[in-house]
């Protein structure tokens, strides 16, 4: 219950946020991630793409290639890039009322381009758009004084083409190519055959800014220990223009043409050393999650698109934006009301410490169970009668589950949050089995008060180990519930202090009232609660030793 409160209650902390959780356990997935992959588009850039620029062959502004480029978007009826809603937004001064759409051969990731056929009753023509190395290389012409001026594409042309994409890249700009080929009138039906031979018209030039907020919230993901990588289709010159301007250093490229080449397992030895993969297509978005996930990374993946679904699916966190489709929605676990890595780093903080009060009520409870666990059972062999009766131990539980409610609550260390945290089961074993041991040394040690000093019957017996053991309980809460001194680190949320301190109170008080004697329990002489007091302290000293020889030796940081 408590961990499941601790879950709930991250997630209204990260709704007030702007993330949405749909799924509880990615909270402390969220916490755990060490890798995040993310797009470019909307994220470290603002996603309000223009048309910067649309240019004919030899660098001039030409309305011939915004005419094809307008007609190709608004008749095309697949997949709707920003992109093309930035072309559409320059409609005013084209004449496209007498062209009509004739077919087309839908956008795909493979191709990477989309061709629509439109005739004007005079000619019927294939436009083809999309990315300008593939749509180059279908290109046979171009024409360089506009659509009557065809000449052959010889090697030099296509060099000085390219040499202008290069150009623009470096610039962080985001180029498409234009091209053309006439259709015979009787031509109804557009193939991917038909992509050949065409007649290269010129570029569409985009500018997407970098986000001023994405600069800081780089370097704060960086700074807590979240290594980011861009997954994007985008071409390399482009995405490391842009990496550059935030402040992202960038330790390697890996195209889609790279990633083509390697199996699944030299991959897994590339992914470390390389920030930006550029150029890929969906499959390869996917494999590079599972990469990652072989090298034993926690990885995030942040996508808003229909090609993003697998890749939200096999990440260990699935990050997906409030305007993004619904099938990455649906896929993500969860949602960033604001498509902003700012909002993510936030996240990225309350899920550790959420993860961090999750631990700390199980390495409690664990520690705090496993030492009365084993003095019952050493105690059971030498006693003549049964160490705590059943009443007693149900009792001494429901105290100790009232004291901890709060710890969903609670303050976590600031160095907690300063790396990714795992959910790690083999070291709670670990911290129970080494702090186990001082409960069950003070539980023996009150037993050897109890028979030896005091001459404690079985009454006298239960009810002095029942105080001792729920009292130590409840001091070694404020011990385990941080790393460092808990008397210089940042204090208890209140109602924790209050519930410690509360049933610690009455676990004292409670022999001593009239309704102590219906549980089994009798009021212990002034000396028990003498000794009681400087074995609590000399407790308290012990395990905060054991907790800091612990955290020297076995924390793996």
């Amino acid at each position: 219950m408590i961990v499941s409160v601790c879950l709930a209650r991250g997630a209204l902390r990260m709704a007030a946020k702007k993330v949405i959780v749909k799924r509880l356990a990615a909270i402390h997935d969220l916490g755990s991630m060490d890798v995040l992959c993310t797009d470019k588009t909307g994220t470290i850039t603002e996603a309000r793409i223009q048309l910067a620029q649309h240019l004919d062959v030899l660098g001039r502004e030409s309305e011939w290639v915004l005419l094809l480029a307008y007609l190709n978007s608004y008749f095309e009826t697949g997949l709707r890039s920003p992109l093309d809603d930035a072309i559409l937004r320059h409609d005013g001064a084209l004449d496209i009322e007498r062209w009509h759409k004739v077919d087309e051969v839908p956008f795909d990731f493979e191709r990477r381009r989309v061709s629509v056929l439109v005739d004007d009753g005079r000619s019927r023509l294939l436009i083809v758009k999309g990315a300008f190395e593939d749509v180059l290389r279908l290109c046979t012409k171009y024409e360089p004084e506009g659509q009557d001026s065809l000449q052959s594409l010889d090697p030099r042309m296509r060099a000085h083409l390219r040499q202008n994409f290069d150009d623009f890249s470096r610039k962080g700009l985001r180029v498409l190519g234009i091209a053309w080929r006439s259709a015979p009138p009787d031509h109804v039906h557009a193939v991917v055959n038909d992509e050949s031979e065409l007649v290269f018209a010129g570029f569409a030039v985009f500018f997407d800014p970098p986000k001023a907020s994405a600069a800081k919230a780089v370097q704060d993901l960086q700074g807590c220990g979240v290594t980011l990588k861009v997954v994007t289709g985008d071409n390399e010159l482009v995405t490391q223009h842009v990496c550059t301007q935030l402040g992202l250093k960038v330790e390697g490229v890996l195209t889609g043409a790279d990633i083509e080449r390697l199996d699944d397992h030299a991959l897994q030895g590339q992914v470390e050393q390389k920030t930006l993969f550029c150029r890929v297509n969906p499959v390869q978005k996917n494999r590079i999650i599972l990469a990652l996930k072989g090298r034993g990374r926690v990885v995030g993946f942040l996508g808003d698109g229909i090609n993003d679904a697998p890749p939200l699916h096999s990440a260990d966190v699935g990050l997906s934006v409030d305007s993004a489709v619904d099938v990455a929605k649906g896929a993500a676990d969860l949602i960033l009301l604001e498509q902003d890595l700012g909002v993510l780093y936030d996240g990225v903080l309350e899920g550790r410490r959420t993860l961090g009060n999750a631990m700390k009520y199980i390495m409690m409870g664990m520690s705090t169970n496993f030492g009365p666990m084993c003095s019952m059972v050493g105690a059971s062999l030498i006693l003549p009668f049964l160490p705590l009766l059943p009443m007693q131990v149900l009792l001494n539980n429901l105290l100790y589950d009232i004291s901890v409610l709060p710890i969903p609550m609670d303050n976590v260390d600031a160095d907690y949050l300063e790396r990714p945290r795992k959910w790690d089961m083999a070291f709670v074993r670990n911290f129970m089995i080494a702090m186990g041991p001082a409960l069950t040394g003070f539980d023996f040690l009150t037993f050897l008060v109890l028979l030896r000093v005091l001459h404690a019957h079985e009454v006298l017996f239960h009810t002095g180990w029942f105080v001792e053991q729920t009292v130590a309980q409840q001091l070694a809460i404020f011990v385990i519930r941080t790393r460092g001194n808990p008397l210089r680190t940042r204090l208890p949320h209140p109602w924790l202090i209050m519930t410690v301190l509360g049933v610690a109170a009455v676990s004292v008080v409670l022999p001593l009232l009239p309704v102590g004697t219906y549980l089994g329990f009798e009021s212990p002489p002034p000396m028990f609660f003498a000794v009681l007091a400087v074995m609590m302290i000399a407790f308290l000293v012990v395990l905060e030793g054991l907790k800091r020889w612990f955290y020297r030796y076995f924390a793996v940081d």
